[in-house]
């Protein structure tokens, strides 16, 4: 997304007052947040944030990045424990009803079992195609971070879907 995309979306969240989700916005140096990733380490962030949703004890971190240090910045969402990325989200695409967040799921595992976690998630979600609606005022807020939830939620179960089924016999 464009650097003024992004400042937008930052807008909305920072103007936000969100019932069922704790915000913290993290603190950066020089437009940089150091030591938190080895991934994100030099890169330019716009914002960083932590969202905690208290009633399921769950968390993500939000950051607005410049990931392939190219001026195109990315909504990357980090698991709660940092140990991993969950989503990075670049493309913005223009519907009926206004602007989505527009992400696919594309399994790169190493175990052959890529086109199972794909099928699982298609059938269980529609698509392996996701659109989030961008908030346009700060109340949106909430109902952005729930759907942004609920994808991190959907691409864990269909990456440890093998772990569940077994696909071979």
């Amino acid at each position: 997304m464009e650097k003024g995309q992004a400042n937008f979306l930052i807008g909305q969240i920072e103007r936000a007052n969100p019932i069922t989700f704790e915000i913290k916005k993290l603190e950066t140096e020089a437009g940089m947040l150091p030591k938190f990733h080895q991934w994100t380490n030099g890169k330019q962030i716009l914002a960083a944030y932590e969202v905690i949703r208290p009633e399921i004890d769950s968390g993500y971190y939000l950051l607005f990045i410049d990931w392939h240090r190219n001026d195109n910045y990315y909504l990357v969402i980090y698991a709660h424990d940092k140990s991993t990325t969950c989503a990075e989200i670049r493309q913005i695409q223009e519907l009926e009803e206004g602007s989505h967040l527009v992400w696919s799921y594309k399994p790169f595992k190493r175990d052959g079992k890529n086109d199972q976690r794909k099928a699982y998630f298609k059938q269980m979600f529609g698509s392996t195609t996701v659109h989030i609606k961008l908030p346009s005022s700060p109340v949106e807020v909430e109902d952005f971070i729930r759907q942004l939830f609920k994808l991190c939620q959907n691409r864990i179960k269909a990456d440890k879907i093998t772990e569940v089924f077994d696909f071979e016999n």
